[in-house]
């Protein structure tokens, strides 16, 4: 036996019913779609998990509770600590600045400078959101804010 020998046991295969190819060849006309309407359309599906208008259960369910608002800017925080170990003095921190000492990962993200640690490096800070306790200290020290308005 060779290779080009095998063939499928006798039954075990059918050929496949070629539709709308005239009314002689038994499957013309509508070609098995039915009459009018959404399925004997081309192309007239309804996409997966799709539930007659209502809202579909992979959307109903959350994956995790509570509520996530889409467009809620997230902060990097940087501490003044980090400021007082990376900047000398006289320094301008800015998006710029952070990203050249390695602190954030692009220049134009948006950062929050908190106030954990100490300072006492005058420093002109040129960031997006600036913590009470942070802005004390930088004023503290001699230094200033400058938030974007």
């Amino acid at each position: 036996m060779q290779l080009h020998d095998l063939k499928p046991n006798a039954g075990s295969t059918h050929k496949r019913k070629r539709v709308g190819r005239g009314n002689s060849s038994g499957g013309g006309t509508t070609a098995g779609r039915g009459q009018n309407g959404q399925g004997s359309r081309s192309g007239g599906t309804k996409g997966a998990g799709f539930e007659g208008g209502q809202t579909p259960l992979a959307m109903r369910l959350p994956k995790l509770p509570g509520f996530k608002n889409p467009r809620r800017i997230e902060y990097t925080a940087v501490n003044v600590s980090t400021l007082e170990l990376k900047f000398e003095n006289d320094a301008v921190v800015d998006g710029a600045a952070l990203k050249a000492a390695g602190i954030i990962k692009k220049e134009f993200e948006p950062v929050k400078v908190l106030g954990n640690g100490d300072l006492t490096k005058k420093l002109t800070v040129k960031v997006d959101k600036v913590s009470a306790s942070a802005k004390a200290k930088i004023e503290a020290a001699g230094g200033k804010v400058e938030l974007p308005c």
